[in-house]
């Protein structure tokens, strides 16, 4: 289970504000990548919130949800977002280091320094130390991972209000059985990557154009 010690030693060698970033949407075949930014301070430290944390994946829905509003309501977080026309763009990697950036830059104030999942290291305004597995070792990334995670979630349950028939209020923009289905029978929607294969495929079966 994640803990704080990796904020305790860290924050000891740059200064007692550390931040925990992490995203969601890397691997969808739809919708935005979202970044996260959380700081624990005292509020968020004060009761037993960072024992129930854990790697978003790995939490229930409801779990998520409840866990969510405790942070959004006692820590320092923010979210960044890297639009579908920016994964296109840029590649997915890099939307998502830029949402991380976002993400950072909304927070209240600056941090010292910023606990990254993963290993690559995107630019940030402070020191970064990027952690492999962040989100089951970090408080922070852990807490940041279900913030982006819920925040998209929610993104996709609007977008599926108005493209109905994909599922993305249940699989998010992955690409399910159920998601490639309704793309091969409903077509490309505006929110659908076509800089990755399985569109790209889509594309080119129903002779539209790429851009």
């Amino acid at each position: 289970m994640p803990d704080l010690s990796l904020e305790g030693s860290v924050g000891a060698e740059v200064g007692r504000r550390v931040a925990g970033v992490d995203e969601a949407g890397r691997g969808p075949l739809a919708g935005p990548v979202v970044a996260a930014a959380v700081v624990l301070g005292r509020e968020a430290l004060a009761g037993d919130l960072v024992s129930r944390l854990d790697d978003s994946k790995r939490l229930a829905r409801a779990v998520r949800e409840a866990l969510y509003a405790e942070i959004a309501s006692s820590a320092d977080c923010a979210v960044g977002i890297a639009s579908v026309a920016e994964v296109d763009s840029l590649n997915v990697l890099r939307a998502s280091f830029l949402a991380m950036a976002r993400a950072v830059a909304a927070l209240g104030r600056r941090p010292d320094v910023a606990l990254v999942d993963g290993n690559r290291a995107p630019r940030l305004p402070c020191r970064v130390r990027t952690v492999v597995r962040g989100d089951s070792i970090s408080a922070s990334i852990a807490a940041a991972s279900i913030v982006a995670k819920v925040t998209r979630d929610r993104i996709m349950a609007a977008l599926a209000c108005e493209f109905p028939g994909y599922g993305w209020e249940r699989n998010a923009g992955y690409a399910t059985a159920e998601h490639r289905s309704a793309i091969a029978r409903l077509g490309v929607t505006p929110h659908h990557r076509r800089s990755f294969a399985p569109i790209l495929e889509a594309l080119a079966q129903l002779n539209l154009p790429l851009d």
